[in-house]
């Protein structure tokens, strides 16, 4: 897909006219947590045993730190508006850039009825109807989506000055709801015994098992985010030392939540109890009720941050992908609307705007057809996303270690060189490629050729779609 763009606009590093700079290191660090910090991660790391707390640590380090690192190096070079879009289209040109933009912006776009409906559902632990089955209901459920996200749309519409307290509010609930879960059981500790024996062969991983390889490619992916801030680098204030410093204050504090709210979790609730959906809502609940039954208040205080912290990254992964979608836009392969800025509020207006219908469609096609053939494409969507989402980091890790012979002897964020960069490229693609082969092998129980076609024959549909819209765009443009 390489080649020279056919109609003459070219923007490579230029600043996007009309865009505002409203972010500082804290907005950035702050949405740098809203947009990868998830506590449901914590219920299925944990209800896997204490091998998962392993699991945090290896792909913490073989993952999560070789992609800060790449983002702090790229984002220093390039601090540009569209982020890995613009890294990619420097490293390898336009056919390369488009495919790793079009796969970041449509897997997005399909992420965000998940993340609204698990939003919907643990809210209902805020007025205490977590079990009444409410979050099953679709006359709740698809309303309190819908305004969620219609929500974070206004926020992204008026403009990161305004719209950037979404996100920062959401970065600061979803770090308090962490936090009041490793506070409880760091109180907790001298009131009781381990609900689940943590022994140093439990904590040993079996890699020779399915289950346990598969569970460490989705806590690898759990760290994914960092590069998403990048794609907001014609709004951040002196972007070039901004993005750097907020992957180096935001990193620690997102790993450490990982990884002390999984230790905390399995220590407070036995793992066969774990509930997949609110286990870390139950461990606060339990580690409350040691300490005393005037804290009881704690659960759902933590859920509403929760549910903050969740609506806050709904904004995050709107803002973001609409960023790729519209230096896709002003390079003239999407259709050229979605390179519009708000004349008002300075905002790419129009790519958030299709997102968000193509969400609410989502929403109102999954919700309404719950147990029909609707709610199992649906799902099908889902495994294929898993394996569109991993392309852009293979270029992302690509970027990072192909360095163009116009940039020798630039100024480095990284130490040590070429053979550092090399070594944090080749751990952070060996993990993406082998979450990429565990995405293509079925379930024990499925059937394997179905599940292949339905997964792998998805993602490829979803690139040869978007090799259309690149196909068109050329031809009209030769």
């Amino acid at each position: 897909m390489g080649g020279s763009r056919p109609h003459g606009v070219g923007h490579g590093v230029e600043p996007v006219a009309g865009l505002r700079r409203a972010l500082d290191v804290r907005d950035v660090a702050l949405f740098n947590i809203v947009a990868i910090v998830s506590l449901r991660w914590l219920n299925t790391a944990a209800k896997s045993g204490p091998s998962a707390i392993t699991l945090w640590v290896l792909a913490a380090v073989m993952f999560f730190l070789p992609q800060g690192l790449a983002v702090a190096e790229l984002s220093a070079r390039y601090p540009s508006e569209g982020g890995i879009y613009i890294w990619t289209k420097q490293r390898f040109g336009e056919g390369h850039a488009f495919l790793c933009g079009w796969c970041y912006w449509v897997v997005n776009v399909l992420y965000y009825p998940q993340l609204l409906i698990t939003t919907a559902v643990v809210a209902t632990y805020v007025v205490g109807l977590g079990n009444s089955g409410l979050g099953e209901s679709w006359w709740y459920v698809l309303p309190a989506t819908l305004i969620a996200l219609w929500i974070a749309v206004a926020f992204n519409v008026i403009g990161l000055s305004t719209g950037k307290w979404l996100q920062n509010l959401g970065g600061y609930g979803a770090f308090t709801a962490g936090a009041i879960l490793i506070a409880v059981f760091a109180v907790a500790l001298s009131r009781g015994h381990p609900a689940s024996a943590v022994t140093w062969s439990a904590l040993v991983p079996r890699f020779t098992s399915l289950p346990t390889v598969n569970l460490w490619a989705t806590i690898a992916f759990a760290f994914a985010g960092l590069e998403l801030g990048a794609t907001l680098g014609g709004e951040i204030k002196d972007p070039r030392r901004t993005l750097p410093r907020a992957v180096y204050l935001s990193a620690p504090l997102i790993a450490g939540l990982y990884i002390l709210g999984t230790v905390a979790l399995l220590w407070l609730v036995a793992v066969p109890s774990i509930n997949i959906v609110s286990g870390f809502l139950q461990g606060i609940a339990v580690g409350a009720a040691r300490i005393g039954h005037g804290l009881l208040w704690l659960a759902p205080a933590a859920a509403a941050a929760y549910a903050l912290g969740t609506i806050g990254g709904v904004g995050a992964w709107l803002s973001g992908p609409a960023r790729v979608a519209l230096m896709i836009g002003l390079d003239r392969y999407f259709p050229p609307a979605f390179g519009r800025i708000h004349p008002r509020w300075g905002t790419p207006y129009v790519a958030v705007l299709v997102q968000a219908t193509i969400a609410s469609v989502l929403l109102v096609l999954y919700v309404a057809g719950r147990g029909t053939t609707v709610e199992r494409v649906y799902l099908i969507l889902q495994d294929t996303q898993t394996l569109i989402y991993f392309l852009p980091f293979i270029y992302l890790f690509l970027c990072l270690f192909v360095e163009p012979a116009r940039a020798a002897g630039a100024p480095s964020v990284i130490p040590g060189g070429a053979p550092v960069k090399a070594l944090l490229a080749g751990s952070g693609l060996f993990v993406t490629v082998f979450a990429m082969v565990i995405a293509c092998i079925p379930p024990e129980s499925g059937e394997t050729l179905l599940f292949e076609l339905k997964v792998v024959g998805g993602a490829l549909g979803f690139i040869l779609v978007g090799g259309w819209f690149y196909w068109r765009a050329r031809r009209r443009g030769a």
